[in-house]
């Protein structure tokens, strides 16, 4: 027999199945990766476009998203279990390799997705986008990995939490080591409360509706949902969550801005403002960075209940325009400009009530925003702080004798909170500011563990909100 009978017949090429679903995955991912983007921004219009040409129904959304975000809640962990399963450097690997490895790991370790289908549909996937040769290093390493569970695959990769307590912790939750120590130093205590606070930082938050005072209250926006689609909020008095599935988009109260979806901590921050106790007048308020203008419609909304104005001051251009979407249709005074806070147009002394909500690192929305544990770094926390000072000290010269300034912030890092405020009451970077503090704990009635005072610092885990923080100041003279 000749070496040409001997031959055994090759197999007919296949093309790869196209998975509409983990493509979509994919390209959303790539995004986040190569342009910097948020998953909150990209995720949404892929799935409208995927929804209007027929690839995708509700079920096929939802395993999309889950991918998405699954993979970047836990790319820490994943990263290092990849890691362990190659013969080189991490970043050796291409990024788009990487991505699909990261997407079968969650189908593998973090979904209930059957082993089989999770390594087939990932190999299907890097055949398309990747194509044979390195399909073949996915499946090589999707199968490695498939041997093992997560608290298994833990094990080996995590250091024992006795040796290393913060790189065990960073590993098993999948944070930086940074992040882990700045949250623990925030939260204080023991092992426990950093865990479950690194463990909320992973679950999917609900979405939370806001009802807009003046035109919807939270009972009748429940009433518009319909049975089992939505629940009163825990706290906020204008807060309504939606069951899991509800489309917020698809509710006609959202649509036509008589409700919005604001998380219930940003709500509380709100209300407190515009409850806490001012000295004389109570007709000029001014949100000195309303952008992307969730706070500014709460804020103009109570502000309309008592024929008061809001001022509403965005400095970048097109965050000017979603405040001024979000505000349509107030029902009383208002107006909104692009100015930066730092470089006010206003006169001092003018407002009865100032919020400034700060541009900051975002820690505490890492449910939302995933992706921003692995992008910020500890050196950006002293880029953040002339900028919030600076906002600070403009918004106590904006509010006049006897009324007050709420300074809030969705992060819960020591530098971006009280050190801020403290060191703008005592003058150090700037001239200091004769005001004093206000308790804001009486402010939010009925809401559970606020600590010590007089700021309030929210928690995921204990108040099932963003980390927002909130300080509120009285200006003295």
């Amino acid at each position: 027999m000749n070496d040409q009978a001997r031959r055994r017949p090759s197999k007919p090429y296949r093309r790869p199945k196209k998975d509409p679903v983990r493509i979509l995955a994919f390209e959303a991912l790539r995004a986040v990766d190569e342009r910097a983007a948020y998953a909150n921004l990209v995720l949404p219009p892929l799935l409208k476009k995927a929804r209007e040409t027929g690839d995708f129904d509700t079920r096929d959304a939802a395993l999309a998203t889950e991918l998405v975000y699954g993979t970047l809640r836990r790319q820490g962990t994943y990263d290092a279990i990849i890691s362990a399963c190659i013969d080189r450097p991490l970043r050796k690997v291409d990024p788009p390799v990487l991505d699909v490895l990261a997407l079968g790991a969650h189908q593998l370790l973090g979904t209930r997705i059957p082993t089989h289908a999770a390594v087939s549909a990932s190999v299907e996937l890097a055949r398309v986008v990747l194509g044979d040769g390195r399909a073949k290093f996915v499946n090589a390493v999707l199968r490695k990995i498939a041997k093992d569970d997560l608290d298994a695959w833990l094990e080996r990769v995590a250091p024992p939490y006795d040796e290393d307590a913060e790189d065990h912790l960073a590993v098993v939750h999948s944070h930086p080591r940074w992040v882990v120590s700045a949250l623990w130093d925030a939260l204080g205590g023991g092992r426990a409360g950093i865990e479950d606070l690194l463990e909320a930082d992973n679950e999917r938050p609900e979405v939370t509706l806001v009802a807009r005072p003046g035109r919807i209250s939270a009972g009748e926006l429940l009433g518009t949902l319909g049975e089992d689609s939505g629940l009163p909020g825990r706290w906020s008095p204008y807060a309504v969550r939606l069951t899991e599935g509800g489309e917020p988009g698809a509710i006609d109260a959202v649509r036509e801005g008589r409700a919005g979806v604001q998380d219930e901590g940003s709500q509380l921050v709100a209300v407190a403002l515009a409850n806490a106790p001012v000295e004389g007048t109570d007709e000029r308020w001014l949100d000195g960075c309303a952008g992307p203008g969730g706070k500014a419609a709460l804020l103009g909304a109570l502000a309309a209940e008592r024929g008061a104005l809001l001022l509403a001051s965005e400095k970048q251009p097109h965050r000017a325009r979603l405040v001024e979407r979000a505000l349509a249709g107030n029902p009383g005074p208002y107006q909104v400009i692009s100015a930066d806070g730092t470089r006010p147009p206003w006169r001092p002394g003018v407002f009865d009530r100032v919020l400034v909500d700060v541009p900051c690192t975002g820690l505490g929305a890492l449910r939302r925003r995933p992706e921003a544990r692995w992008r910020r770094r500890p050196e950006d926390l002293a880029g953040f702080a002339p900028l919030q000072r600076s906002l600070l000290r403009e918004a106590l010269n904006a509010v006049r004798v006897g009324g007050v300034v709420g300074y809030a912030t969705c992060s819960p890092h020591p530098a971006e909170t009280r050190a801020v405020v403290e060191d703008v009451l005592k003058g150090r970077g700037g001239p200091a500011v004769e005001a004093e503090w206000v308790d804001a704990r009486p402010l939010m009635p009925g809401v559970a563990a606020l600590g010590d005072g007089p700021d309030i610092q929210l928690w995921p885990h204990v108040h099932g909100t963003d980390a927002m923080y909130l300080a509120l100041l009285r200006r003295t003279a």
